[in-house]
Formats: C-alpha cells, sequence, structure tokens
C-alpha cells in the first residue's frame, strides 16, 4: 500500500490554520452608560468551525488580549489569515480608523514569537479569503442586523453570552450527508462533534422565549430570544448560500502585462476616470491571475511627456479592474 501523505498521518488539531474577521461597533448598557463593543469571529480552515469573541475597543493591545483568550480555549495557532479592513467600506467609519490605528508590526512581531503567522489578504480583495470569509460574512451580516436594533438591551456579558450562542448553532450545522437515508445510521458529523468529542444536540434552555422579553429585566431572557432570533435568520441565508451560482464559474481571459485596465472605486470622485497599466501578474497555484500589479495614470506630463508626479503602483485584485485595451501599447499616459 501506497504511504499516505504527510498531512494524513498527522492531522492538524481545530484552528491550527484559521480566517479572522472584526465587526461592529455596538452601543451596549453599562449600568447607566452606553459603550461600544465590538465583535471578532474566528474560523477553522479545516473544521470550518467559528468562534466569537468581544472587544472592547479597538486597538492593537485589545486585539492581542483577545488572541489571548482565543488561543487559551482553542490551542496554539500556527496560521491566521486577515483582511485589511476594505470589506468594511460603507460601515462605520470609526471601525474602518480602529484597523487602520492597528501596529500592524507589533501584532507580527508577537506572534512570531509564538510560531505564529499573521498575513493579510491584498487589499480591497476581501473576497480572497474564500471558504472563511464567506462563513464569517453569513455570521456578521446576522449578527450585525440584530445588534444594530436590540444591542442596547444587553450588556457586556449578555453580549458575550449571545455571541457564543450564535456561536453554537453556528457549529450546529452538518459538514457531511453520509447515511442520511439510513434511519439506523449515525448522525451527520458537525463542527461542535469535534470541537466538544460529543453527540448530544445543544439544546435551548426550557421556556417559551417571546418578544416582550426585550423589555424584561432579566437579560438572560433578552438573550435567549435574541439567540432564536439569530437562528431563524441565519439558517435562512445559510441555505441561500448552499445554492450554486454562476458568477466566477466560467473561465476568462488572464490579465496580461501591458493590458490598460479601469479602476474601479466606490469612493471616488464625480466625473474621475482612474486609468493604468498592469505591470507584473500574480499567478495562484492554479495558473490563475487573481491579483495584478498595475502603475496609475497621470494627466500631469511635462512638456517632453514625462511624468511630474512620482509613480504610483498598487495591487489590486482582477474584479476591481475592468479592461480597456488588451497588451495596449500606448505611449506612457
Amino acid at each position: 500500500m501506497a504511504d499516505l501523505p504527510k498531512d494524513r498521518l498527522e492531522p492538524s488539531p481545530p484552528f491550527t490554520y484559521c480566517g479572522m474577521d472584526c465587526f461592529g461597533p455596538f452601543i451596549v448598557k453599562e449600568r447607566r452608560s452606553e459603550v461600544k463593543r465590538y465583535g471578532i469571529i474566528f474560523t477553522c480552515l479545516s473544521l470550518r468551525a467559528i468562534h466569537t469573541e468581544i472587544l472592547e475597543e479597538m486597538t492593537t493591545d485589545a486585539f492581542l488580549n483577545c488572541l489571548r483568550i482565543f488561543i487559551a480555549i482553542r490551542g496554539p495557532v500556527r496560521h491566521i489569515r486577515c483582511d485589511r479592513g476594505s470589506n468594511f467600506v460603507g460601515a462605520k467609519n470609526e471601525l474602518q480608523v480602529g484597523l487602520q490605528s492597528m501596529d500592524e508590526g507589533k501584532i507580527k512581531d508577537e506572534l512570531s514569537r509564538r510560531q505564529c503567522d499573521f498575513i493579510f489578504n491584498s487589499p480591497h480583495a476581501s473576497h480572497m479569503g474564500g471558504v472563511w470569509e464567506r462563513q464569517i460574512k453569513s455570521v456578521r451580516s446576522v449578527l450585525a442586523g440584530i445588534l444594530d436594533q436590540n444591542g442596547t438591551r444587553l450588556n457586556t456579558s449578555a453580549l458575550c453570552t449571545f455571541l457564543y450562542e450564535a456561536m453554537a448553532i453556528v457549529n450546529s450545522r452538518p459538514l457531511t450527508v453520509e447515511n442520511l437515508n439510513d434511519p439506523t445510521g449515525p448522525t451527520p458529523l458537525t463542527p461542535n462533534q469535534l470541537l466538544t468529542m460529543k453527540s448530544d444536540v445543544i439544546l435551548p434552555p426550557p421556556g417559551n422565549f417571546v418578544k416582550e422579553d426585550l423589555y424584561a429585566k432579566k437579560r438572560w431572557r433578552v438573550v435567549q430570544y435574541l439567540a432564536n432570533v439569530f437562528w431563524s435568520r441565519w439558517r435562512k441565508e445559510y441555505l441561500l448560500n448552499l445554492q450554486a451560482k454562476k458568477k466566477w464559474q466560467d473561465t476568462k481571459r488572464n490579465l496580461k502585462v501591458g493590458d490598460v485596465v479601469l479602476l474601479r472605486e466606490d469612493d471616488a470622485f464625480r466625473n474621475q476616470w482612474k486609468l493604468a497599466r498592469v505591470i507584473e501578474t500574480l499567478c495562484d497555484d492554479d495558473g490563475l491571475i487573481r491579483r495584478v500589479k498595475i502603475l496609475m495614470g497621470d494627466r500631469h506630463l511635462s512638456k517632453q511627456g514625462k511624468r511630474l508626479n512620482k509613480e504610483v503602483i498598487l495591487e489590486r485584485p482582477i474584479h476591481k479592474l475592468v479592461l480597456l485595451i488588451e497588451n495596449g501599447d500606448q505611449d506612457e499616459f
């Protein structure tokens, strides 16, 4: 019998390789004052399980403390992937400022001491997170919708409980379809079973939780009602995401060096069209080009037709570019 690959002989523990994303802020009650809290989601790239925690503020130290909580619960992490916050465009400006103010060098240095790689995606390319970004997005969108409306009904402790309840719901989804038609067969495997090594389903507490519980003094009833709302909304969106879509299924021409492209930017000024030329292509393992480096065009030229300003070179995903001219041989613009 042929030797098995090394990764088959030595399987990685949960959350050894994971993706990460933040969301918020949300307003919660602390006694008589209102404070801001943020959420952070980790998703395992092998088990497709998620882990949620609370950030009290968007700072480097707060993130590192939250990461230490995650590692203390789930074990050491070897590889963490994260986008650059571009997926928060159009959301809260404060979250964007908080992400930009984080000291990326300090985070990488701190994690490197623990043999943990912290890797950022290309700018404006949150979709390159693939399966983990898709899972995070489905959870984050539902949580944000619920907490924006009902966050002030919770305090920090209740918010933490609610995030854990949402985590248990997402981790209860089936991962396999084996023996589904066999009534005597085992139940489908779920991330919760792999994390807890228990086959029992995590049931809600006894009782009937209705909308009127939002105005009750007992916050645990508020949490349980919101958990039911999350279950109802997330299940619908998750089932829709399982349906196949035609987007990105057809093979298209790869961008090549010399192509003239139009840069798509949501925050571009009126009547502003940014042109660029592809100067380098970044090939993925499957031979497809999903990222390129572009040289931005500049209208300010000298009488000799040379640039007056410094060249601007950016890295962008292909979905942010529109091909205008293939392998253009035009003069520098």
